[in-house]
C-alpha cells in the first residue's frame, strides 16, 4: 500500500502524485499531513527549503476542500512570482484526477485582466503574492467570505520583503473562523510574532533544529582578494565540469554584470533578477529547467520559489546581508534527499560572517583552496574521457558515416586517435591556465582587502578616515547599495571609489565618505528632492557621539521615525522597533483612504516597488 494512503490521502490524489514520482512522504509531510487533515488546528511548520512543504500543505488542502462549491475556499500567500507559479503548478498536478478542481495563480508582472477572468470562471484555491492580491481585492473582484484555510508559505521571506501590512489587510477580508497554516524555513522573532497575532494555540512542528541547514549539504569557503573574485569563481566552476548551479549575488546590477561576463567567456549562463519582465523570467527559467543553462545568476528575491531538480552547487558570489538568507540559498541544492555543495567566495574580512553562519546552521564550513591551473586541466580532461566512455551511440544514425570516418583515421593508430581526441578540449584549458597565478589570498591581504559590501579600504585599514552620514532614503524607496551609490555620486559629482560602506535600511540609510567630502555632500543635497520630499543628509549620531531622544545604553533613536535600534551583529543587529523588514509597524490607515501613515504622521510611499518584486 502506498504510504500516502496510510496518511489519509485519497486514491485519486495518491495516483496523481505517484505519476509525479512521489513514493514515500518526506519527514515534514509524514508529520504534518495527519495533523492538517483534522482541520481543527492552526499550524506552524518549520522545515528547510526543499523538504516538500508544498505537498505537506497542498495534499491536505485538496482533501478538505469541497469542490462541488465553486467559490474560493483556500488562500495561499507567498513572497515571489516564481514561488507562486510553482505552488499553483504543483497543486494543479496533485489535483489532476479531481473533477472541477480549479487553482488560480495571482501575481504581479502578468495580465491582471487574465487573472480576473480566471477568478470569475470559478476558483477553489487562490495562490497569490500579496501585492497583486491587494490589487484584486481593491477591485472588489473576489469574495473571501467562504475562505476556510489560509496558508502563509515562506513567511520569513514575506516579512523580510516588507509585506506585513499587506498580509494584515488581506487577512482582514477573510473570516475569523478560518484556519491559518504557516510554513517557514526559519523562525526569526518577526515570524514568531505573526504566529502569535494570527493564530490561536497553533500546533507547532519543527523538523530538525530551528534555522539549521540541510544535513545533506556540504559547505565550503574560499578566501581570495577582492580583485581576484571573478577569476577564482571561474576557476571553481571549471574545476567542477558537471556543475549545474545557482550563483547568488547581492544586487541586480552585480547579477547582470556577472552573467554578461560569463556569457562573453563562453559559459552557458544567464541572469534572473527583479528588473526582468515576466516573459523574460519565464524564458530564463525554461532554459534552466531544460539544462541548456549551466549557471543561473540570481538575486535572493528572484531565486525564491526556484524548484529545480539536481542542482549540484549553490555559489555565494556575495554573502547575503541577512544570515537567514544563507539557509534559503543553500536550500536550492540537496533537495528531495539528494546531496549538494554550497560554496562561499569571500575575502579575509568576511571570515567572521562564516563563523556566524556556522553557528546558525549547525555545520562547519570546510576551508577549500582555489585549484591551480594544472588541477583544473586534469579535471576537465578526465571529465571529457568519462563522457566519451559513457556516451550512448546511436548505431542507426551514425552507421552511414562510419566508412568515411574510418577512412579519415586510416593513417592513425588507436593511441594517436585517443591522444588527438582528448587534446581537442585539453589544449583549450591548457592554454588558458598556462602560468595561472595562485588566487588564494595570503594572510596579509586582510589589511588591504575589501569588506563584505565591496567597498575598498585604505591600505592601512584606518576606518577613522571616514565619516558616517545618514540619509532619509532606503529600500522602501527602491534603493539597494548599488542604486544608493549611483544616486550619491550623480548628485554630488564625487567618485564612487571615495564612498565607503553603504548600509541600506528600510526608510533610511547610512554611508561613509572621507572627512573632506562631508561639507560638499551636505551642501549638494540641500536643494535635492526625491519624489516631492526633501532629501536630508546628516552626520550619523554615533559620529557626533550623542544619543537622540534620550536613548542610551548603546541604543540609537531611529532617525526619521519612532523606535529604537540596537546596532551591531550580522545584517544590522537586533531590531527593537517594527522596521520595514519585519515586526509590527504601528500604522493607522489614513482616514481619507489610501496609504498608511508612519509614526511621525507622514504619508508613506505606495507599495508599487514591493508589488513589482512579487
Amino acid at each position: 500500500m502506498n504510504p500516502f494512503i496510510e496518511l489519509g490521502i485519497r486514491h485519486d490524489i495518491v495516483n496523481a502524485i505517484s505519476d509525479l514520482g512521489f513514493e514515500n512522504p518526506t519527514p515534514i509531510q509524514e508529520a504534518s499531513i495527519p495533523v492538517l487533515l483534522s482541520g481543527s488546528n492552526d499550524f506552524v511548520g518549520l522545515a528547510q527549503t526543499g523538504t516538500g512543504k508544498t505537498a505537506a500543505f497542498g495534499l491536505p488542502l485538496l482533501e478538505l476542500i469541497d469542490f462541488k462549491q465553486n467559490r474560493p475556499q483556500a488562500l495561499v500567500l507567498c513572497p515571489t512570482r516564481e514561488l507562486c507559479l510553482q505552488i499553483a503548478s504543483d497543486l494543479t498536478k496533485f489535483a489532476k484526477n479531481l473533477p472541477n478542481a480549479n487553482v488560480v495563480a495571482v501575481y504581479g508582472g502578468a495580465s491582471i485582466m487574465d487573472q480576473l477572468r480566471a477568478i470569475k470562471r470559478g476558483v477553489h484555491i487562490v495562490v497569490a503574492t500579496p501585492g497583486r492580491m491587494l490589487d484584486i481585492i481593491g477591485r472588489n473582484a473576489i469574495d473571501f467570505s467562504d475562505i476556510r484555510y489560509v496558508v502563509l508559505d515562506e513567511a520569513d521571506e514575506m516579512l523580510n520583503m516588507g509585506f506585513q501590512e499587506d498580509i494584515n489587510e488581506i487577512l482582514s477580508t477573510t473570516p475569523e473562523e478560518k484556519k491559518t497554516w504557516l510554513f517557514s524555513a526559519t523562525m526569526p522573532p518577526e515570524v514568531r510574532r505573526i504566529a502569535k497575532n494570527y493564530m490561536t494555540n497553533p500546533h507547532e512542528l519543527t523538523m530538525g533544529k530551528q534555522n539549521t541547514g540541510n544535513a545533506n549539504i556540504e559547505h565550503e569557503y574560499y578566501v581570495v582578494r577582492a580583485r581576484d573574485k571573478y577569476a577564482a569563481f571561474k576557476r571553481i566552476v571549471d574545476f567542477n565540469p558537471d556543475i549545474f548551479g545557482i550563483v547568488f549575488c547581492r544586487t541586480k546590477i552585480e547579477t547582470q554584470e556577472i552573467a554578461e561576463a560569463l556569457i562573453k567567456d563562453g559559459y552557458n549562463a544567464d541572469s534572473l533578477h527583479g528588473d526582468l519582465s515576466q516573459q523574460q523570467r519565464d524564458k530564463v527559467m525554461k532554459r534552466y529547467r531544460e539544462r541548456s543553462l549551466q549557471l543561473l545568476i540570481a538575486t535572493d528575491v528572484a531565486a525564491r520559489g526556484i524548484d529545480v531538480n539536481d542542482v549540484t552547487h549553490v555559489i555565494n558570489y556575495s554573502l547575503p546581508d541577512e544570515i537567514e538568507n544563507y539557509t534559503h540559498r543553500s536550500g536550492r541544492t540537496a533537495r528531495a534527499g539528494k546531496t549538494g555543495v554550497s560554496i562561499a567566495i569571500i575575502n579575509s574580512k568576511e571570515l567572521g560572517k562564516i563563523r556566524q553562519i556556522e553557528r546558525v546552521i549547525g555545520k562547519q564550513f570546510i576551508k577549500a583552496e582555489v585549484p591551480n591551473g594544472f588541477d583544473v586541466c586534469e579535471k576537465q580532461l578526465f571529465s571529457l574521457i568519462h563522457k566519451v566512455h559513457n556516451v550512448t551511440v546511436n548505431e542507426q544514425q551514425i552507421e552511414q558515416y562510419i566508412p568515411r570516418i574510418m577512412d579519415e583515421f586510416a593513417d592513425l593508430s588507436k593511441e594517436d586517435i585517443i591522444k588527438r581526441f582528448a587534446s581537442l578540449e585539453f589544449n583549450r584549458f591548457l592554454d588558458y591556465y598556462r602560468n595561472a597565478p595562485d588566487l588564494n589570498a595570503p594572510e596579509e591581504a586582510r589589511f588591504r582587502d575589501r569588506d563584505n559590501t565591496g567597498e575598498c579600504f585604505p591600505r592601512n585599514g584606518a576606518r577613522g578616515e571616514y565619516t558616517r552620514l545618514f540619509i532619509n532614503l532606503g529600500s522602501v524607496d527602491g534603493f539597494g547599495r548599488g542604486e544608493m551609490l549611483g544616486y550619491i555620486c550623480n548628485n554630488t559629482g564625487i567618485a564612487g571609489k571615495t564612498v565607503g560602506k553603504i548600509d541600506v535600511k528600510g526608510v533610511y540609510s547610512f554611508f561613509e565618505v572621507g572627512h573632506g567630502d562631508v561639507q560638499h555632500i551636505t551642501d549638494a543635497f540641500k536643494s535635492i528632492e526625491y519624489k516631492g520630499r526633501p532629501v536630508r543628509i546628516e552626520i550619523s549620531s554615533e559620529e557626533r557621539n550623542e544619543s537622540r531622544g534620550g536613548a542610551s545604553n548603546g541604543y540609537k533613536r531611529r532617525e526619521g521615525g519612532g523606535g529604537y535600534r540596537k546596532e551591531g551583529g550580522y545584517g544590522g543587529g537586533n531590531r527593537r522597533e517594527g522596521g520595514y523588514n519585519g515586526g509590527n509597524r504601528d500604522r493607522d490607515r489614513n482616514n481619507s483612504g489610501g496609504g498608511f501613515r508612519d509614526f511621525s504622521g507622514k504619508r508613506r510611499e505606495d507599495r508599487s516597488e514591493r508589488k513589482n518584486r512579487a
